[in-house]
């Protein structure tokens, strides 16, 4: 697996651009339109569960289980952009993930920030 398999977030050009940040250098808030999430939950494999248990045992990582939390953080993330793009939001400040566990069945990953519309600022 390549280093894209692990990794995630915004590619160049994005429409929404989602920051952890308090504010985007060289922009202001225009308007602050309120808090966004994207939600996901995702069951767990009866297979990787089986071989996460067996390397557990001779320690490692257990690379299929953080490919599967890699895409789930990343479908959080795009259901975020989806809701802060339909509130007219180009900006996302204050971006965080939340990972919990779902009923012993699944992991819930939620993306969560607040949606912004940002405007250049004046030189």
């Amino acid at each position: 697996m390549g280093i894209d398999d692990y990794g995630g977030g915004q590619g160049a050009g994005a429409d929404v651009l989602v920051v952890t940040t308090n504010d985007v250098p060289g922009f202001r808030v225009e308007r602050v339109l309120g808090e966004v999430f994207g939600l996901t939950v995702r069951s767990r494999h009866l297979g990787s569960q089986i071989g996460a248990g067996l390397k557990s045992m001779i320690g490692g990582e257990l690379k299929g289980l953080t490919k599967t939390l890699v895409e789930t953080r990343n479908q959080a993330m795009e259901r975020l952009v989806e809701q802060a793009k339909a509130r007219g939001a180009n900006g996302v400040l204050m971006f965080r993930f939340d990972v919990s566990e779902a009923a012993d069945v699944g992991t819930e990953v939620c993306a969560y920030g607040t949606a912004v519309v940002l405007t250049p600022a004046s030189s």
